[in-house]
């Protein structure tokens, strides 16, 4: 089986990476993906999955003895290891569950890529062995309304506390990082700068006052949420962190944004959302408000240093909305 990444992948890993560091990960892809095969003791594959995610390969496969798979292949910046971590202590409780399977395959020649001078990335394991779900079949496909109802009941069940002694960042810590870009993008187009200082803003009172310390997805949203076999609903792809709820509520209020910002009631739309999200997971409306805000623009001003304007727009115009 060919496993060549779907154009998406290419595209958005030379929006995140760079061309070059992308190209050099993908050159070693088939190298990745035939260690990750043989690793997995007695793994087939079927196809890979199309039009696939934004940040990793997955390949459909057969076990040995024929049960349905899914094998992920990341780049070490995307830390594999940490999402191996989290999916591991929900253990299939409201998330994708993790196969019994080697974590070898994914080091060596052609492992280095994007990302591989990040602390920790060296020790990023690539190949996730996953029970498979139908990766065509997301919130995404309901209704608006029905979508963010079951969304909820999904999200909460990650939020518990996080295993002792594990590596994942705080929201502080994320954001800290976060900021520096946004910075650097109001500098550079000083009419983002209010947006910019409004959100940061945000973000000080929201880390000053910060109480829950739980295990969060870290990116939620429709589409990380897929139909399966042992669950109606299940998610996939956490960028796992710790911290409160409200911040890993926030990426799930602008989901649909496009469509909003269609409509004429759009920024009423979103108000309500949020005091909805907030009130039916008993999470602080203000707090998410904030967080929201602070997602957007973040998100908006990282789309547009990536070359992505369309989307860069749509969230800033939904975070000028907040």
């Amino acid at each position: 089986m060919g496993c060549e990444p779907p154009r998406r992948l290419e595209r958005a890993l030379g929006e995140m990476y760079g061309d070059a560091a992308a190209a050099d990960w993908l050159a070693g892809l088939p190298g990745l993906t035939e260690r990750a095969l043989a690793a997995g003791d007695g793994l087939t594959a079927e196809r890979v999955a199309a039009p696939g995610g934004r940040s990793s390969l997955v390949v459909l496969v057969r076990r040995a003895d024929g049960t349905p798979a899914a094998l992920k292949i990341a780049p070490p910046a995307a830390r594999p290891d940490l999402e191996r971590a989290a999916l591991e202590h929900w253990n299939g409780w409201g998330a994708v569950r993790t196969l019994d399977a080697s974590e070898a395959g994914a080091s060596g020649p052609g492992a280095s890529g994007p990302g591989t001078s990040e602390p920790g990335a060296d020790d990023a394991a690539g190949g996730l062995l996953l029970e498979r779900l139908h990766h065509e079949v997301s919130l995404r496909s309901l209704p608006e309304a029905k979508a963010l109802l079951e969304a909820a009941g999904t999200v909460r069940r990650l939020w518990v506390e996080p295993p002792a002694g594990h590596g994942f960042e705080t929201v502080a810590e994320r954001t800290a990082r976060q900021s520096t870009g946004m910075r650097a993008a109001a500098e550079a187009d000083p009419e983002l700068a209010p947006l910019v200082e409004a959100a940061l803003a945000a973000r000080a009172e929201l880390v000053e006052g910060a109480s829950e310390l739980l295990l969060l997805h870290g990116n939620f949203r429709q589409s990380k949420v897929l139909s399966g076999e042992r669950a109606p609903w299940l998610t996939v792809g956490p960028e796992p962190l710790v911290g409160e709820r409200a911040y890993d509520l926030a990426r799930l209020v602008r989901d649909r944004a496009e469509d909003l910002i269609a409509a004429s009631g759009g920024p009423v739309t979103a108000r309500r959302r949020v005091k909805k999200l907030a009130e039916s997971l008993e999470v602080d409306q203000a707090r998410l408000h904030g967080w929201t805000l602070f997602r957007a623009v973040e998100s908006g001003t990282r789309a547009l240093v990536e070359g992505r304007r369309q989307m860069g727009e749509v969230n800033l115009e939904f975070a000028g909305w907040l």
